[in-house]
């Protein structure tokens, strides 16, 4: 079926505009209803369906699918209900019922999203009506064996560019880099040392190019120890990498060893200590598939502590679990035994317990290295947070973009392996929520500490959003090479530039900038909590609750704020005047407004 561009926007590379045109009328499309549709988008097929919501029973309407999108919008009642789903948030699509199906609504469509939600469709059996609407939704969801995701399609423009959001040396430069310890290496400029790794990278003064390349032939995927962060006050610093070699025989590699040693040296720690996410047992367990861990008798002036974080499979059954007690229908009668058994808390509480040793250590004034097994999954959750710990540069609405573009894109973390975007296979055993994991564990840290972050819960969930919507090029691809020979950079628009065209929505009003507190939430299982508003946000109990009050009205207060401010300098300009009459008369109805203001406000919180 050919492919119409919405209006108004007419940018459609599948044909002339009279072939879409004809299209358009065989196919009897409306402009989508209250959808702000994007430069790029095109329409691909409406349809009559029956959408049977979890929370209302079946309702009849109408579906429209686009090149981005599926739109569903109610026509049987006055209540609105409606259905806005990027199709990259879709990870399979089943047929529901077959032909001789017999009940009501047993025929259809029946979407998993990765975003905490499923779609159930229900459509008239007589002529595989199903069919169509089936194979355009696997075709646009899934692209990646045969199109492009949608990014690459958009035609967004923004004033901003948010691919410059972050730029390595200037990051560098701001944490006091290089120096008389630390140095900057372009060894990885052409991805030849490691190729998840980016090109820019900080690494001991005393540290050869020769003696790198030693290094990361006995570091898995040759992700060599390297600087994530540097302590401008004490000189320590946090490194990050992956597994060393040691295999079943107990390898070991002088290189490695004095590598070690000279970042140890370069702040005079007086014993290094590495930081191994994994449980012990799974340490060990590695060595059977020739990697390991860093032994007492070969690393003698270091100490390895174990975090006890388990692995991506043993989170994503921890999510899976999570989301059969929250969806459709929230799990009343043993809720708190049900949220227990699922262990996603307990997983949390860990990851934020390992990154505040981390963050704790340096902040004493010993470096420190952290890894797990390749050193783009659990490490990146530990080297970022405990930077969000230290730095409170990292807690701005900016900063926060430099640290995920930094430590999670910039590292390698693979992004396209553990959320599966455009790709059919959701069974996949590389998927797993570690970046959402993440960012559960900043807003456990916003919500212990609410003055501290400039950014409010709304960028986390918009965050999350577009990890999954493929409508920008920010976290497509697993590593830096990669999104470099796909060209990412000229041919997508960043999140940032979104995001950044209007920076008002993701400010937080109780935001109070305090340059040096280090920041150490409590991570015991009494000060942790589900984040409801994301993981139960689809429920319309939930959905009423989600704006609060208190933020409200301070930001109604700030407001007014901003407004009495502005007249007091009118005041003071018409008090400037020579005519006495001038003011008397400006200042009366200033007064008036300013006891209307006062009575709007003399409400409870």
């Amino acid at each position: 079926m050919a492919s119409a561009p919405i209006a108004p926007y007419n940018s459609s590379p599948l044909g002339n505009s009279s072939s879409q045109n004809a299209s358009r009328e065989s196919l009897k499309m409306e402009p989508l209803a209250d959808v702000a549709v994007l430069p790029g988008e095109e329409r691909v097929i409406d349809k009559d369906i029956i959408y049977i919501c979890p929370f209302n029973a079946a309702v009849k309407g109408k579906v429209s699918i686009t090149n981005y999108r599926l739109y569903f919008k109610n026509t049987d009642s006055e209540t609105p209900v409606t259905l806005n789903v990027p199709l990259g948030v879709i990870s399979r699509i089943e047929k529901m019922g077959g032909a001789t199906s017999r009940g009501e609504n047993s025929y259809g469509l029946e979407i998993t999203c990765k975003d905490m939600r499923n779609l159930r469709f229900a459509l008239k059996q007589e002529g595989h009506s199903r069919r169509d609407i089936f194979e355009i939704l696997f075709k646009y969801a899934f692209p990646l064996s045969h199109g492009m995701l949608f990014a690459f399609l958009s035609q967004e423009k923004y004033e901003e560019n948010g691919w410059n959001v972050y730029e390595p040396m200037e990051e560098y430069r701001r944490q006091g880099l290089p120096n008389s310890e630390w140095r900057v290496t372009f060894i990885n400029k052409n991805y030849e040392l490691c190729d998840t790794y980016p090109t820019i990278l900080v690494v001991p003064y005393k540290a050869t190019e020769e003696d790198l390349r030693r290094v990361a032939t006995f570091r898995s995927r040759s992700r060599i120890p390297v600087l994530s962060w540097f302590h401008k006050e004490n000189h320590a610093v946090i490194m990050r990498c992956s597994q060393p070699l040691v295999g079943m025989s107990g390898k070991r590699n002088k290189d490695d060893e004095r590598y070690l040693d000279l970042i140890r040296e370069a702040n005079g720690t007086i014993k290094l200590t590495i930081y191994d996410a994994r449980p012990n047992v799974n340490a060990v367990a590695n060595k059977a598939t020739g990697g390991g861990y860093e032994g007492d008798d070969a690393y003698q002036n270091a100490e390895l502590v174990f975090l006890d974080i388990h692995n991506i499979h043993v989170m994503r059954e921890s999510l899976k679990k999570l989301k059969d007690i929250v969806y459709p229908n929230v799990e009343e009668s043993h809720w708190l035994s049900s949220l227990e058994s699922t262990h996603w808390l307990e997983h949390i509480k860990l990851v934020l317990s390992g990154a505040i040793q981390v963050a704790d250590k340096v902040s004493s004034g010993s470096s420190v290295v952290v890894h797990c097994s390749d050193g783009w999954d659990r490490t990146a959750q530990l080297t970022s947070l405990a930077m969000l710990m230290l730095d409170s540069y990292y807690r701005t609405l900016r900063g926060f973009q430099v640290l995920l573009e930094k430590e999670w894109i910039g590292f390698g973390h693979k992004f396209a392996s553990r959320i599966g975007h455009g790709d059919k296979n959701h069974a996949d055993q590389d998927r797993s929520p570690i970046f959402l994991q993440f960012i559960d564990c900043v807003w456990q840290m916003t919500k212990q500490f609410p003055t501290a972050f400039e950014f409010n819960e709304r960028l986390l969930v918009v965050i999350l959003d577009h990890l999954y919507s493929c409508r920008f090029g920010t976290f497509l691809y697993n590593c830096e090479s990669a999104r470099e020979s796909n060209n990412v950079r000229m041919k997508t628009v960043s999140l940032w530039s979104w995001i950044n065209s209007d920076t008002s929505l993701y400010i937080n009003p109780f935001y109070t900038p305090e340059s040096s507190r280090v920041l150490y939430p409590v991570a015991s299982m009494r000060h942790l909590e589900l984040w409801v508003t994301y993981y139960i946000r689809w429920n319309p109990r939930i959905q009423h609750q989600q704006q609060s009050p208190v933020e409200q009205r301070y930001k109604e207060l700030l407001a007014l704020r901003d407004q009495y401010l502005k007249k007091l300098e009118e005041l003071q300009l018409s008090d400037s005047a020579p005519s006495s009459t001038h003011l008397t008369n400006s200042s009366t109805p200033n007064a008036a407004t300013a006891n209307q203001h006062i009575t709007h406000l003399q409400t409870p919180f």
